[in-house]
């Protein structure tokens, strides 16, 4: 077990630095965007403003990367506790104006940096007399934007990175709105004193820069819940982001099981080894069942087996020819879907890129490389 509610099995390397000191080395305890993911942590909006925003049903979260990714995450991951109705606009739509006039929303506009071309351009096609800003607290384009239409205005803190802020204003701000409770997405101060998980972790971290070593660049997430896709886009970027720097780096790449089964899985298995892998399911205790009425004999072993059992055994037979072809993965069995398995979730992968990102000697909270492109891309618009 990795906490109470998810079942963990690590990549199976035998040895590794049993450490659990690097909560209290200097160069961890400079980083100030932990805080965001504490109990203690101080948000920049009051419990009257989300008292007041919750009276509207409909929202629009607009944002790209970071500002949005989380938010989506818990939207899908949690749906089930959600009643309030959020379209994310989390990419640029040629027809987007279009879009506007068919719900009438509350807009959720969010960037650190204010000046986020692809959110300007998404906020100038559906801004309307309800509009809430999140971003840093100087004079960029959202800010001056928000000023003129008299709308408020929530602060990014500039300390902590877009694709880091899952567990401050941008993350918890939306998850508040839908209802759900921000106290128990805080898992960090309980996770940080806990030795087997920060056991687990270093081990984990330990064991892919081992497979990085022997140039396995890619990680691949078989994922068996189709509403932790989002879930994964959001640790795609955090990873791809913090990591792809100075000729380093890991790709992670999302694959959707079992269907993949029939499109991928041989290259898993036969293909280059240069793949490790994350099986992540989650308990379903609703599932339909197969209709044994129309079940022919061939097949009887499917009698009475619901989808979950069938998925199941499945992602077990998989495990088990990847045990035997000695291909490399860990695994997240997930007992329930709340707040606090998310925050366990979204502290245990960042800590993990942190780690990561200080053993390959890059800097995991920049992102120099995409400021090029930005550049590039306002040149030739002026010209």
């Amino acid at each position: 077990m990795l906490t109470r509610n998810i079942k963990f099995k690590n990549f199976n390397i035998s040895r590794f630095k049993k450490s659990i000191n690097f909560k209290n080395e200097s160069w961890f305890k400079k980083i100030k965007l932990i805080e965001s993911l504490k109990s203690n942590y101080k948000y920049s909006y009051s419990k009257k403003q989300i008292s007041k925003i919750k009276k509207n049903k409909n929202f629009r979260l607009i944002g790209m990367g970071g500002s949005i990714l989380g938010t989506e995450a818990i939207y899908q991951f949690l749906s089930h506790k959600i009643k309030k109705k959020f379209i994310f606009v989390n990419n640029l739509n040629p027809k987007l104006n279009n879009y506007k006039k068919k719900i009438k929303a509350t807009n959720i506009i969010i960037s650190k940096s204010g000046n986020t071309l692809e959110t300007i351009v998404n906020s100038n096609a559906l801004i309307n007399s309800k509009n809430i800003f999140i971003t840093e607290n100087n004079n960029n384009y959202l800010r001056r934007l928000a000023n003129n239409l008299k709308s408020e205005v929530i602060e990014h803190k500039n300390y902590i990175g877009g694709r880091y802020s899952v567990l401050s204003e941008v993350g918890m701000l939306p998850a508040e709105v839908m209802g759900l409770n921000e106290k128990k997405f805080k898992r960090y101060n309980y996770l940080i004193n806990d030795k087997n998980f920060l056991n687990q972790l270093i081990k984990n971290v330990s064991a892919i820069l081992k497979f990085v070593k022997e140039k396995k660049f890619n990680s691949i997430i078989l994922n068996y819940d189709d509403r932790s896709e989002n879930l994964f886009k959001w640790y795609q970027q955090l990873v791809a982001e913090s990591l792809g720097k100075k000729s380093k780096g890991i790709l992670p790449f999302i694959s959707n099981m079992p269907s993949d089964n029939h499109s991928l899985l041989q290259l898993y298995l036969d293909g280059p080894k240069n793949n490790f892998f994350t099986f992540f399911s989650v308990k379903n205790k609703k599932s339909d069942k197969i209709k044994n009425k129309f079940l022919q004999k061939t097949h009887s072993y499917l009698r009475n087996k619901s989808f979950s059992q069938i998925i199941y055994a499945q992602k077990n037979a998989t495990k088990k020819v990847f045990l035997k072809k000695k291909i490399p993965f860990r695994s997240f069995d997930i007992e329930a879907r709340n707040e606090e398995v998310m925050g366990e979730l979204f502290c245990f992968f960042i800590l993990e890129t942190i780690l990561l990102g200080r053993s390959l000697k890059v800097n995991p909270f920049d992102q120099p490389s995409v400021e090029l492109i930005k550049k590039e891309t306002k040149k030739i618009l002026l010209s």
